[in-house]
């Protein structure tokens, strides 16, 4: 627990990278979740996530491990691991232990590849997922540009990010946006669906005023996965990521795409290159992030009528703590 949340860092799937930054054979040491862990790829192109110490005499599998076919290789005594932490090769032993045979004896985190990303599963308890994660259509599509990436670091927790996005009252004090509908909005277990459909005017590609049939799509699914699609006058997708590195510190992502036939100069591609702006810069997350850097949380803040439904969206996201959004604190309390 820290002073300015009382939240415990929420479960979920998280991104912890993306799936070109780890190419096959590597091994990489990060921290995410409060833990130093070990990313590999084996040869065969598969992922494992696992404590970063050796369970033989506790060698740093991140310092000097390295790859070998489908195992992680210890850099002390050179046992073998899999990517579900199984004794794979004791290399100067006439059998494996006993005890290692019968279960895994490394603690391997689940992990998965999708939507160009990397995601990993935290649960205090290490329970097994409970949902899998959400796939993009867009991410899979030859016709769809590269990803566009953008990352940030600073402190705060995953609940502050997405509160954000109901947040009626800062569009127009923070980003400077006089009319932001929050359209119609759905609650579906881990699911927050928020839909705004209507016309636009604007000038085409040859000046002349139309009126554009457009949605805006807002889709948060557990507590690490968000996106926003859009259609009309264009399309394109954004992908918005949110990691906890602990209590206090998270890495926010944003990756964009939109279709390749938006070639550079056309109307369509202006369109998506003004969205992306808006996003970022002044009218976007570069405004927001000072404001979640340094603001405390109150649990029972002092609203209005003009404020959006904040309370509602915290029900929501209550779900993603194992104990509780007090962690166990009220709890405890109320029990002594």
């Amino acid at each position: 627990m820290n002073k300015r949340f009382p939240m415990p860092m929420p479960f979920g799937w998280f991104c912890i990278g993306y799936a070109d930054e780890l190419a096959t054979g590597k091994v990489k040491t990060i921290h995410y979740f409060d833990r130093d862990m070990v990313l590999f790829r084996t040869e065969g192109g598969d992922l494992g996530l696992t404590d970063p110490y050796c369970p033989h005499l506790g060698a740093h599998l991140g310092h000097g491990g390295e790859v070998v076919g489908e195992s992680i290789r210890c850099p002390f005594h050179h046992w073998t691991y899999d990517t579900q932490g199984n004794v794979t090769d004791v290399p100067y032993a006439k059998r494996i232990p006993p005890k290692a045979e019968k279960t895994s004896c490394l603690l391997s985190y689940p992990v998965q590849e999708k939507n160009q990303a990397i995601w990993a599963w935290y649960h205090p308890d290490n329970s097994e997922p409970l949902y899998d994660i959400q796939e993009h259509a867009e991410t899979n599509n030859s016709e769809w540009m590269p990803l566009e990436r953008y990352d940030w670091s600073f402190d705060s927790c995953p609940q502050e990010i997405g509160e954000n996005g109901v947040d009626a009252a800062h569009f127009k004090y923070i980003h400077g946006q006089d009319n932001v509908p929050l359209g119609e909005t759905k609650y579906d277990g881990i699911t927050r669906e928020s839909r705004v459909v209507g016309k636009h005017k604007s000038p085409d590609e040859n000046g002349v005023e139309r009126e554009f049939d457009t949605t805006y799509e807002v889709t948060q699914y557990g507590a690490g996965q968000k996106w926003v699609r859009f259609t009309g006058m264009a399309e394109y997708l954004l992908m918005v990521y949110v990691t906890p590195v602990n209590s206090e510190q998270l890495e926010l992502r944003f990756a964009f795409t939109h279709p390749k036939k938006y070639q550079q100069g056309s109307y369509a591609y202006s369109l998506c290159r003004a969205a992306i702006e808006d996003n970022l810069g002044d009218t976007g997350v570069d405004d927001d992030i000072p404001i979640w850097h340094y603001k405390t949380y109150r649990e029972d803040p002092l609203l209005c009528d003009g404020d959006g439904p904040i309370m509602r969206f915290r029900k929501y996201f209550e779900q993603f703590y194992a104990e509780g959004p007090q962690g166990g604190k009220k709890q405890q309390s109320n029990a002594a």
